[in-house]
């Protein structure tokens, strides 16, 4: 099984690209998906732009995943202590050292995979330029 998470608040090629390397690591992807609260911390007042039921719904469509599995803590940890993926998979903008749970998933015998992202699209500088819009 593989895993990789995140708030996919705007789902865009960048996003697509990252779950499907990931479902490509494993014979299921699981994908762990900050709830609301979550996001706002992370990202401030006025996001998520989408509530976390219609993300989940919409990571659910597509064909490369195949879990969903919303959390509310700041970071995935438990989750991935709880699911003990092979592999953990994350964008190459996280330095190896901070991927959370990456030391879980090693020390069990997993893999951490970072991809490469695709340039210039992020759900932050989309939401920026629509802002300026």
């Amino acid at each position: 099984m593989s895993f990789t998470n995140g708030c996919f608040d705007l789902l865009h090629p960048g996003h697509l690209a990252l779950l499907e390397a990931a479902r490509g690591e494993g014979d299921v992807l699981v994908v762990g998906l900050n709830n609301d609260a979550s996001v706002r911390g992370l990202k401030g007042e006025g996001r998520p732009l989408a509530p976390e039921a219609e993300r989940a719904e919409t990571l659910l469509a597509l064909e490369a995943v195949d879990r969903v599995v919303v959390y509310g803590e700041p970071t995935p940890l438990e989750v991935i202590r709880a699911l003990q993926p092979d592999v953990l998979v994350k964008g190459a903008d996280w330095a190896a050292d901070a991927i959370v749970g990456r030391e879980e998933v090693e020390s069990a015998g997993g893999r951490v995979v970072r991809v490469e992202l695709v340039p210039g699209r992020s759900t932050t500088s989309l939401v920026e330029r629509i802002r300026r819009t």
